[in-house]
């Protein structure tokens, strides 16, 4: 479980994080939505330890993330909105490499790739070079390069942007197998993509945060309590 608590964060001034608290448990799949600029991407960076808060705590089953930063690291996978790849290498090489790069022992490398590969359905091209694969596919080989090492906590920052209708249905089930794993927070844009598979939302507005739970509502009704909170009508 992933517990944020009064998270502040403050860029050139302004207040961007205020008072953030919320938590996560295993199992679940969080989203994340706010308009552009409302932090969203500050808040998976400070969350991934890429960013310092001003104050505040990140804990991991209770223990202090922030205390011993390198350890936690180790337990969080994060897809960033625009991944870096190494176009020449193949899918196999390039989770290869990411496995090696975070400091997996040599001899759990090939089970952890093969294990990352068939949860995210890219095991059928790992020998294909990665500047041959479409749009799709190739978030697929990022979120495996994510959970390469199973981590407790998964961070998705837009990870459906640019997706079409059928490939943003399809994360979904790739997604609901990454949270038999890991406390999963995702954020976008997409509410009614988002709806399908997120157990609770988190509407992000001035540097706060208000939860509109999913369970037992309507998708119109769903929709009505997300427009509300975005648009200030809800705390």
């Amino acid at each position: 479980m992933i517990e944020v608590r009064n998270l502040a964060f403050t860029y050139r001034s302004r207040p961007v994080l205020r008072d953030v608290s919320f938590v996560v448990s295993p199992g679940e799949v969080v989203s994340i939505v706010g308009a552009n600029g409302a932090g969203k991407t500050t808040l998976l960076n400070v969350l991934a330890t890429l960013a310092v808060p001003d104050s505040g705590q990140i804990l991991l089953d209770g223990q202090d993330a922030l205390a011993r930063p390198l350890r936690y690291s180790r337990q969080v996978g994060y897809l960033p909105e625009s991944p870096a790849f190494y176009d020449d290498m193949t899918v196999k090489d390039y989770l290869r490499y990411r496995a090696n790069l975070k400091g997996e022992p040599a001899k759990r490398v090939r089970r952890r790739v093969s294990e990352a590969a068939e949860i995210c359905r890219v095991a059928d091209c790992l020998g294909v070079p990665l500047k041959r694969l479409s749009l799709g596919v190739r978030k697929r080989v990022a979120l495996a390069d994510a959970i390469l090492l199973r981590p407790r906590v998964l961070l998705l920052d837009d990870f459906l942007a640019g997706l079409d209708t059928g490939m943003r249905r399809a994360a979904g089930d790739l997604l609901s197998n990454a949270a038999a794993f890991s406390s999963v927070i995702v954020t976008g844009h997409e509410l009614d993509d988002l709806a399908r598979w997120t157990t609770r939302f988190l509407v992000l507005r001035n540097g706060l945060v208000s939860s509109v739970e999913t369970a037992g509502l309507e998708a119109s009704a769903l929709r009505a309590r997300l427009d509300a909170a975005l648009e200030g009508g809800a705390r």
